[in-house]
This record gives C-alpha cells, sequence and structure tokens, in this order.
C-alpha cells in the first residue's frame, strides 16, 4: 500500500484560561475517521512541490526544510502543504503582506476576495503560490514549527506519512470550516478536548490525541512556541495495531506487546473513541 506524505498544522491561541487549540470535525460520510476530530491538514499534493516555492517563502529554505525534516530535498511542500490545507479547511492565511505583517482578513471586502481564493485552491483551478504572486504575498513558513512525525500503522485502509507544525493563529482572521470536508469547528483547551473523548463524546484518531496530550503540558502558546522552535531531532512514531477480543488498539514503541504485533492481513478500520477506560485511542 502507497504511504502518501502530508502535513497538519495546530494553530493555537491563549484565552482567559490558557492555552486552545483550532480543530475541525470532519464530514461524518467520509470514508477516512468521519466525525472524528482533526487539526487542519492533509495530504502533499503535486502543486505543493514546485521548485519556484522559495520565491513565495518566507524565512525557510528547501534545504533547511528538508534539513529539519530529515530528508534529502523537497521537505518545504510539507510547510505548503500546511498552509494550503490551513487555507482551505479553516479560511486561515498562514502569510506576510508587502508590508511583513500576517495578512489581514478583518474587512469584508478583503475577506471576499480571499473566499473566491480559498474556493479556486481547493477546487484545484489555482495554485496557492499563484495567489501569493497576484496578492504580493509570502507564505509564513518561518512562523511555523516542526513538532511530530507520525506513520499510519501498518493495516489501516490509508497510510500517510505525516509532519505535524504549530504556529500562532493570526489575529486578524476568523478560522471556519468549509462545510464540505468538515462540518464543525470549536477553539478549545487540550485537557478539555481529551476529557470529553474519555466521555466518548469528542472523537480523536491517535495521533491527534497524543499530539493534545503534548501540547496540554503547555499553559500559554509562547511557551509551546519557543519549546518546538528549539526542539532539535524529531522522532519518526509508527504505531502496531494489536486486535484481540477486546477491539483494536494502537501500541506505541515501547508498549508491551508493540514488538509481537503482526500486521493485519485485512484493513482495519483505526478506532477514534476509546476501548477501554484507561486505554488508548
Amino acid at each position: 500500500m502507497i504511504v502518501r506524505d502530508a502535513a497538519t498544522v495546530m494553530l493555537v491561541r491563549d484565552e482567559d484560561d490558557g492555552l486552545h487549540v483550532f480543530m475541525l470535525r470532519r464530514n461524518l460520510d467520509s470514508d477516512f475517521v468521519g466525525g472524528a476530530y482533526v487539526f487542519p491538514g492533509g495530504a502533499v499534493d503535486d502543486a505543493d512541490r514546485h521548485s519556484d516555492l522559495e520565491a513565495v517563502c518566507e524565512g525557510r529554505t528547501d534545504a533547511q526544510a528538508s534539513e529539519a525534516l530529515g530528508i534529502e530535498r523537497g521537505g518545504l511542500a510539507f510547510w505548503v502543504a500546511a498552509i494550503r490545507e490551513c487555507f482551505e479547511e479553516a479560511g486561515v492565511l498562514l502569510a506576510y503582506d508587502e508590508g511583513g505583517e500576517m495578512v489581514r482578513l478583518n474587512d469584508a471586502a478583503v475577506a471576499r476576495r480571499f473566499e473566491r481564493h480559498r474556493e479556486a485552491v481547493d477546487q484545484g483551478t489555482r495554485r496557492l503560490v499563484d495567489v501569493c504572486a497576484d496578492e504580493r504575498l509570502r507564505l509564513a513558513v518561518d512562523h511555523m514549527h516542526y513538532f511530530s512525525h507520525w506513520i499510519t500503522p501498518e493495516g489501516a485502509p490509508r497510510r500517510y506519512d505525516t509532519r505535524f507544525f504549530v504556529c500562532a493563529a493570526p489575529a486578524e482572521q476568523t478560522p471556519l470550516h468549509d462545510n464540505r470536508e468538515t462540518i464543525a469547528n470549536c477553539w478549545i483547551r487540550p485537557d478539555d478536548a481529551l476529557e470529553r473523548h474519555r466521555r466518548g463524546d469528542f472523537d480523536l484518531i491517535f495521533p491527534t490525541l497524543k499530539s493534545l496530550e503534548a501540547i496540554a503540558r503547555f499553559e500559554r502558546s509562547a511557551d509551546l512556541l519557543t519549546a518546538a522552535a528549539a526542539a532539535g531531532d524529531v522522532p519518526s512514531i509508527q504505531p502496531r495495531i494489536s486486535s484481540d477480543g477486546h477491539g483494536v488498539r494502537i501500541l506505541l514503541p515501547g508498549d508491551d506487546g508493540y514488538d509481537a504485533a503482526v500486521p493485519p492481513t485485512e484493513p482495519v478500520r483505526l478506532p477514534v473513541r476509546p476501548v477501554a477506560p484507561g486505554g488508548d485511542d
């Protein structure tokens, strides 16, 4: 089975009760984790890999991006894909204007113009880099920090090699789900999302759950972003599937049974709810 490259971004901001992260709920009819809450993201497309990326990216070359990801070349495409998916799914464009300020979409006329751009990029009739050229923008890849690397377990019906990023949400933009691939959105404290997941009313796939656990350690977004910017090597994590009479469980390297887990011979739907009290997603 082909393992597709993918990228996702955690938008964070501070509220009175601490750090919040933006999440989208996938369409219930989706054939991939329908109904689950996720961060904006998706597969790296061919349009994300063009050779002209550096011309519209601020503060990071392809060589620097590739070194951070531990690959030979093409690393900048993961940052661009995360920005594109965030624009398509949430309507947030992580880009600087000619003055070096993050794009502001609080003016109604500007918001309508960028909504048309969003639709065109989503439909594949325009590349994000072309929108940047027309609007004289530079993608804020320096604003996004590489956070984690997850590879879908063998046996899943779809497999992705996903790079997770984290960044501060632009102050003058309001995220909104696309009402197509995603049907709802929320800003939520990571601990609240995890508690709702334990109660069974907030579906999460395993990498999302673990990402929430990781960022829940931080009270403020500045602390999280500083830690992410200073991080060194980011390990690759490929869970394994264990299926028994109690259902499907996800095992991490170091967990009991991980080394002995045999990849399923038939596709297995990844769980989005706890399978046992105190159990993994």
